[in-house]
Protein backbone atom coordinates (compact mmCIF):
# COMPACT_ATOMS: atom_id res chain seq x y z
CA UNK A 1 0.00 0.00 0.00
CA UNK A 2 1.09 3.53 -0.68
CA UNK A 3 2.19 5.32 2.45
CA UNK A 4 0.28 8.46 3.32
CA UNK A 5 3.13 10.01 5.30
CA UNK A 6 5.45 12.20 3.19
CA UNK A 7 8.98 10.86 3.13
CA UNK A 8 8.10 7.53 4.74
CA UNK A 9 8.76 4.20 3.09
CA UNK A 10 6.87 1.03 3.81
CA UNK A 11 8.96 -2.09 3.87
CA UNK A 12 7.36 -4.63 1.56
CA UNK A 13 8.41 -6.88 -1.24
CA UNK A 14 7.00 -6.07 -4.68
CA UNK A 15 5.48 -9.54 -4.94
CA UNK A 16 3.41 -8.84 -1.82
CA UNK A 17 1.47 -6.28 -3.86
CA UNK A 18 0.36 -8.94 -6.37
CA UNK A 19 -3.02 -10.15 -5.18
CA UNK A 20 -5.31 -13.00 -6.08
CA UNK A 21 -8.77 -12.04 -7.29
CA UNK A 22 -10.23 -12.73 -3.81
CA UNK A 23 -7.49 -10.73 -2.09
CA UNK A 24 -8.16 -7.84 -4.49
CA UNK A 25 -11.87 -7.93 -3.65
CA UNK A 26 -11.04 -7.78 0.07
CA UNK A 27 -8.48 -4.99 -0.39
CA UNK A 28 -10.89 -2.83 -2.40
CA UNK A 29 -13.71 -3.51 0.05
CA UNK A 30 -11.50 -2.52 3.01
CA UNK A 31 -10.36 0.64 1.24
CA UNK A 32 -13.93 1.58 0.41
CA UNK A 33 -14.99 0.99 4.05
CA UNK A 34 -12.31 3.52 5.06
CA UNK A 35 -13.83 6.02 2.63
CA UNK A 36 -11.00 5.74 0.13
CA UNK A 37 -11.51 6.24 -3.60
CA UNK A 38 -10.27 3.29 -5.67
CA UNK A 39 -8.81 3.82 -9.14
CA UNK A 40 -8.59 0.93 -11.61
CA UNK A 41 -6.50 0.63 -14.74
CA UNK A 42 -5.23 -2.28 -16.78
CA UNK A 43 -2.80 -3.36 -19.45
CA UNK A 44 -0.34 -5.96 -20.67
CA UNK A 45 2.80 -4.12 -19.48
CA UNK A 46 4.90 -6.52 -21.55
CA UNK A 47 7.85 -4.18 -21.92
CA UNK A 48 7.58 -1.69 -19.06
CA UNK A 49 8.40 1.79 -20.41
CA UNK A 50 8.14 5.48 -19.52
CA UNK A 51 4.64 5.71 -21.01
CA UNK A 52 3.44 3.07 -18.55
CA UNK A 53 5.19 4.77 -15.63
CA UNK A 54 3.72 8.19 -16.35
CA UNK A 55 0.23 6.80 -16.96
CA UNK A 56 0.31 4.87 -13.68
CA UNK A 57 1.61 7.92 -11.82
CA UNK A 58 -1.20 10.02 -13.28
CA UNK A 59 -3.81 7.35 -12.51
CA UNK A 60 -2.66 7.22 -8.88
CA UNK A 61 -3.48 10.92 -8.45
CA UNK A 62 -7.15 10.30 -9.31
CA UNK A 63 -7.96 8.60 -5.99
CA UNK A 64 -6.54 7.12 -2.81
CA UNK A 65 -5.69 3.60 -4.01
CA UNK A 66 -4.58 2.34 -7.41
CA UNK A 67 -5.25 -1.22 -8.49
CA UNK A 68 -3.73 -2.38 -11.76
CA UNK A 69 -5.05 -5.40 -13.64
CA UNK A 70 -2.36 -7.11 -15.72
CA UNK A 71 -3.26 -9.42 -18.60
CA UNK A 72 -2.18 -13.04 -18.11
CA UNK A 73 0.14 -14.67 -20.65
CA UNK A 74 -2.77 -16.38 -22.43
CA UNK A 75 -4.67 -13.10 -22.58
CA UNK A 76 -1.65 -11.27 -24.04
CA UNK A 77 -1.21 -14.01 -26.68
CA UNK A 78 -4.86 -13.60 -27.73
CA UNK A 79 -4.42 -9.83 -28.02
CA UNK A 80 -0.88 -9.50 -29.38
CA UNK A 81 -0.09 -12.81 -31.09
CA UNK A 82 1.91 -15.97 -30.43
CA UNK A 83 5.24 -14.10 -30.02
CA UNK A 84 3.98 -12.21 -26.96
CA UNK A 85 4.34 -11.75 -24.08
CA UNK A 86 8.09 -11.35 -23.93
CA UNK A 87 8.07 -11.31 -20.12
CA UNK A 88 5.93 -13.84 -18.15
CA UNK A 89 2.81 -12.54 -16.40
CA UNK A 90 3.92 -13.07 -12.82
CA UNK A 91 7.11 -11.10 -13.50
CA UNK A 92 5.20 -8.32 -15.27
CA UNK A 93 2.78 -8.11 -12.33
CA UNK A 94 5.62 -7.94 -9.81
CA UNK A 95 7.40 -5.17 -11.73
CA UNK A 96 4.20 -3.09 -11.83
CA UNK A 97 3.62 -3.78 -8.11
CA UNK A 98 7.13 -2.47 -7.36
CA UNK A 99 6.17 1.01 -8.52
CA UNK A 100 5.56 3.44 -5.67
CA UNK A 101 2.37 4.77 -7.27
CA UNK A 102 0.72 1.30 -7.40
CA UNK A 103 -1.06 -0.20 -4.40
CA UNK A 104 -2.18 -3.54 -5.78
CA UNK A 105 -1.85 -5.66 -8.90
CA UNK A 106 -4.09 -8.51 -9.98
CA UNK A 107 -3.61 -10.80 -12.99
CA UNK A 108 -6.62 -11.58 -15.17
CA UNK A 109 -7.05 -14.19 -17.88
CA UNK A 110 -9.92 -12.82 -19.93
CA UNK A 111 -9.36 -10.79 -23.09
CA UNK A 112 -10.82 -7.71 -21.36
CA UNK A 113 -11.01 -6.75 -17.68
CA UNK A 114 -14.79 -6.23 -17.78
CA UNK A 115 -15.59 -9.02 -15.34
CA UNK A 116 -12.99 -7.72 -12.89
CA UNK A 117 -14.26 -4.14 -13.23
CA UNK A 118 -17.80 -5.33 -12.49
CA UNK A 119 -16.59 -7.31 -9.46
CA UNK A 120 -14.34 -4.62 -7.97
CA UNK A 121 -16.62 -1.68 -8.87
CA UNK A 122 -13.88 0.98 -8.68
CA UNK A 123 -14.73 4.66 -8.28
CA UNK A 124 -12.51 5.70 -11.16
CA UNK A 125 -11.58 3.84 -14.34
CA UNK A 126 -8.42 5.19 -15.97
CA UNK A 127 -7.15 4.19 -19.40
CA UNK A 128 -4.43 5.40 -21.74
CA UNK A 129 -5.13 8.39 -23.95
CA UNK A 130 -4.71 6.24 -27.05
CA UNK A 131 -8.13 4.73 -26.25
CA UNK A 132 -11.25 6.54 -27.46
CA UNK A 133 -13.79 7.03 -24.68
CA UNK A 134 -16.36 4.79 -26.37
CA UNK A 135 -13.74 1.99 -26.66
CA UNK A 136 -12.89 1.88 -22.95
CA UNK A 137 -14.09 -1.44 -21.56
CA UNK A 138 -16.15 -0.93 -18.40
CA UNK A 139 -16.99 2.71 -19.08
CA UNK A 140 -20.75 2.14 -19.07
CA UNK A 141 -20.62 0.14 -15.83
CA UNK A 142 -18.56 2.80 -14.04
CA UNK A 143 -20.59 5.76 -15.29
CA UNK A 144 -23.92 4.06 -14.51
CA UNK A 145 -22.84 3.90 -10.84
CA UNK A 146 -21.79 7.55 -10.81
CA UNK A 147 -18.07 6.82 -11.18
CA UNK A 148 -15.61 8.61 -13.41
CA UNK A 149 -13.78 7.44 -16.52
CA UNK A 150 -10.53 9.27 -17.24
CA UNK A 151 -8.35 9.13 -20.32
CA UNK A 152 -4.72 9.47 -19.27
CA UNK A 153 -2.14 11.52 -21.12
CA UNK A 154 -0.39 9.66 -23.89
CA UNK A 155 3.30 9.79 -24.67
CA UNK A 156 3.29 9.44 -28.43
CA UNK A 157 5.72 7.05 -30.02
CA UNK A 158 6.38 5.11 -26.81
CA UNK A 159 4.71 1.71 -27.10
CA UNK A 160 5.89 -1.81 -26.32
CA UNK A 161 5.21 -2.94 -29.90
CA UNK A 162 7.40 -0.13 -31.27
CA UNK A 163 10.20 -0.95 -28.82
CA UNK A 164 10.04 -4.61 -29.83
CA UNK A 165 9.96 -3.68 -33.52
CA UNK A 166 13.12 -1.59 -33.02
CA UNK A 167 14.84 -4.56 -31.37
CA UNK A 168 13.93 -6.76 -34.33
CA UNK A 169 15.20 -4.30 -36.97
Amino acid sequence: MRSTRPGSRESRRARDGVLTRHEAIRAVSTARARGEQVVFTNGCFDILHIGHIRSLEEASTLGDRLIVAVNSDASVRRLKGAHRPVIPGRQRAEMVAALACVDWVVLFGQTTPLQLIRTLAPDVLAKGGDWALDEIVGREEIESRGGRVVRLREIRGVRSSLILKGLAD
